[in-house]
């Protein structure tokens, strides 16, 4: 069985207008528990995406007040989106090939999910997991000969 994207991805995706300003769209992405949000377009197209470290580097140690920056001058473009049928293997090369933290999921133009770096490492555990046990339903006590 071939895992899909769509098998890992994370369907309930933070998003935020490109309008908001920083503080707010930290304080949605403390509140919601997530490391990112996908920066939405006023027409509603995912135009990029601004993470934890989007605001470390360029509002943090840049000394800039987060409520007066917009989220869309802090947002990196989405260079490297998949589809719903991308197989898992083929995210899993280009995140770690790219060191992408964050593959955001579209089906046509719509943000249909996104896969993270834990959704990678869950999946390998699920895998070593799986894996593990069908080994050791090969192993069987040897009785003594004789």
């Amino acid at each position: 069985m071939v895992l899909l994207a769509r098998d890992i991805m994370d369907s309930q995706v933070l998003t935020v207008p490109g309008s908001s300003d920083a503080l707010s769209c930290a304080q949605i992405m403390v509140a919601r528990r997530k490391g990112y949000a996908v920066v939405q377009a006023p027409v509603g197209t995912a135009v990029g995406i601004v993470t934890e470290w989007d605001f470390l580097e360029k509002v943090l140690a840049a000394g800039r007040d987060p409520s007066r920056v917009l989220v869309a001058d802090l947002a990196s473009p989405i260079v490297r989106p998949c589809t719903p049928e991308t197989p898992a293997e083929d995210v899993v090369a280009v995140m770690a090939s790219e060191g992408i933290r964050r593959m955001i999921v579209r089906s046509g133009d719509q943000v249909v999910g996104i896969i993270t770096s834990r959704d990678v490492l869950a999946m390998f555990r699920q895998y070593v997991d799986k894996l593990s046990s069908e080994i050791a339903g090969y192993h069987s006590d040897p009785s003594p000969l004789g």
